[in-house]
């Protein structure tokens, strides 16, 4: 099992994904959110923070998160890098986002258009 330092390295592999990717950025663009990643094996949680086009990894917790994204830190870290799709996690519940449809729909885009099917 990935320990948080593993997990934060590989949230920030895929900030920095989203961010040189220009056509990524344009579509954030007005895509404000505070998304909180909760591993459930860890004591810790961090979030990214998409504002003005740009994504950035925090620690912390966001008091006012618009998504949750939940799952032990093995399955967050292999859905982070792009080892794994989010569909069958999802389907199978070992993978819990919480957040409206669309936003929901838009993070399942961004993974789509940085790692591919």
């Amino acid at each position: 099992m990935p320990n948080f330092e593993e997990l934060r390295e590989c949230l920030a592999k895929f900030r920095d994904r989203c961010n040189s990717d220009q056509q990524l950025r344009q579509m954030l663009r007005d895509w404000d959110r505070l998304i909180l990643v909760r591993a459930t094996d860890l004591a810790a949680e961090c979030f990214l923070a998409v504002r003005d086009g740009e994504v950035f990894l925090e620690e912390g917790v966001a008091a006012q998160a618009d998504l949750t994204v939940m799952a032990d830190s093995q399955l967050l870290t292999d859905l982070f890098s792009g080892r794994i799709t989010p569909t069958e996690p999802y389907l199978n519940g070992s993978l819990r986002v919480l957040g409206t449809e669309e936003d929901v729909m838009r993070l399942d885009f961004i993974s789509l258009m940085i790692w591919g099917e």
